[in-house]
């Protein structure tokens, strides 16, 4: 008998399953789909929603969602099986580190890394520290924990994602909507670059060290030391980045 899906991370998922903005409808959608698939919101071997539940969320029509669920299929990034536990099922491994992917992602940025990264420092801080000043029931003080935790005994291959994970849970904590977008906006902006370097053992213990500091200062109530232990974090994702790029 098939196993039932995983539990969608739901924090995260509403940090990308948002309604698209004015424009191309079918472009913002297929936009959409790559976020949380490439972000691992929805992770390989995971079903997307169903298209009745999915459709809303983007605030689509369910013949604009089939057409990117398409395209995204075409791509290689999912595939739809049929019968009674079918669906839409996400394929996408990620890569392997790589030297020339590293380059590659750095290409189709082209002047635009220190841009990125200013970006990503000013949402990503701006949410801890607003969710340090934000009073939180016990659950998502629980939930914080718990991603937390995943995140410390993460291998290296799940590490990216449930790291990616942990930052959107906080920014969609705040209860807003656009700091949320936004920092899945940052996020998605750097993963094909963060993807294409190894995930080494010393930076994950600093790292560690880093996330529980964040974790500590929210749940402490701090907002300014909240705001400075993601600053150290970013800083230091952002050194070794340049590191790799020489």
């Amino acid at each position: 008998m098939p196993e039932p899906d995983p539990v969608l991370p739901d924090l995260a998922a509403n940090a990308v399953f948002r309604p698209v903005r004015t424009g191309n409808a079918f472009e913002e959608t297929v936009e959409r789909l790559l976020q949380a698939i490439k972000l691992g919101v929805v992770d390989r071997g995971e079903r997307l929603p169903p298209e009745r539940e999915l459709a809303p969320l983007l605030g689509v029509s369910r013949v604009t969602l089939r057409e990117a669920i398409r395209a995204v299929q075409q791509e290689g990034y999912v595939e739809s099986r049929r019968g009674r536990f079918g669906g839409t099922f996400v394929t996408y491994r990620r890569p392997k580190p790589r030297q020339a992917d590293l380059k590659r992602a750095l290409a189709q940025m082209g002047d635009d890394l220190n841009d990125t990264l200013t970006f990503r420092m000013a949402v990503e801080t701006g949410a801890a520290q607003i969710l340090a000043t934000t009073p939180l029931p016990e659950a998502q003080r629980d939930l914080l924990r718990t991603r937390l935790a995943e995140l410390d005994a993460a291998g290296p291959d799940a590490y990216r994602r449930l790291d990616t994970l942990f930052h959107l849970t906080i920014a969609e904590m705040t209860g807003s909507a656009l700091l949320s977008a936004a920092c899945a906006d940052a996020r998605m902006r750097v993963t094909d670059l963060l993807n294409a370097i190894p995930v080494l053992g010393p930076n994950i213990e600093h790292a560690s060290f880093q996330h529980a500091a964040i974790v500590g200062a929210v749940l402490a109530g701090d907002p300014e030391a909240a705001r400075r232990a993601v600053a150290e974090h970013l800083e230091g994702t952002a050194a070794l980045l340049r590191g790799f790029l020489g």
